[in-house]
């Protein structure tokens, strides 16, 4: 009966890691689908994609992600040498910002104030897809254009309540002047 018992919890333990590991591919794989997913629309849309050439240094097969999974990439020794994520960078830029931002403008800046880094324009705009999600960052839209703004202080939702109803007015003034 001792024997059973200690089998059983033995096969409890592996199956446990084994879906350990499965929940993390499985997340791996739903991030993929997000990025893959922006890229497409992206892509029928007509919206030009920033291209940036790879270096000697970086992988270019399109894998270097951390998922924060055992044995992980070369993005965990990114997070390593204390540099902000992209969310923080983004939600700090949108904090600044006094009116609502596209993710080209976005992307242009952060490239602009951190040029050892490489941010490209469809990676900010699923970024700021997955603030929309999480309620931290306002989607607005104006014609054909995507505009973002932080909801994280009363200002901000201030001005994106004011940008939103400009928007919903018909006022086309910040589309026309950015195309």
């Amino acid at each position: 009966m001792a024997s059973d018992l200690e089998r059983n919890v033995q096969e409890q333990d592996r199956i446990r890691s084994e879906i350990d590991e499965l929940e993390g591919r499985l997340l791996a794989l739903q991030h993929n689908h997000a990025v893959l997913a922006t890229m497409q629309q992206a892509l029928e849309s007509g919206i030009p994609m920033q291209q940036v050439p790879t270096s000697a240094g970086r992988r270019s097969s399109g894998t270097d992600y951390d998922y924060g999974l055992p044995g992980g990439s070369a993005g965990g020794s990114r997070r390593r040498q204390n540099k902000p994520t992209l969310v923080a960078l983004i939600r700090a830029y949108l904090a600044e910002q006094s009116e609502p931002s596209s993710a080209a403008e976005i992307a242009a800046a952060l490239s602009e104030a951190h040029p050892d880094r490489v941010i490209k324009t469809t990676v900010v705009r699923t970024t700021l897809e997955g603030l929309v999600a999480r309620s931290t960052v306002q989607r607005l839209k104006q014609g054909h254009s995507v505009f973002y703004a932080s909801l994280e202080s009363g200002d901000n939702k201030k001005a994106a309540k004011e940008s939103r109803e400009k928007t919903t007015s018909g006022s086309r003034g910040r589309a026309s002047s950015k195309a």
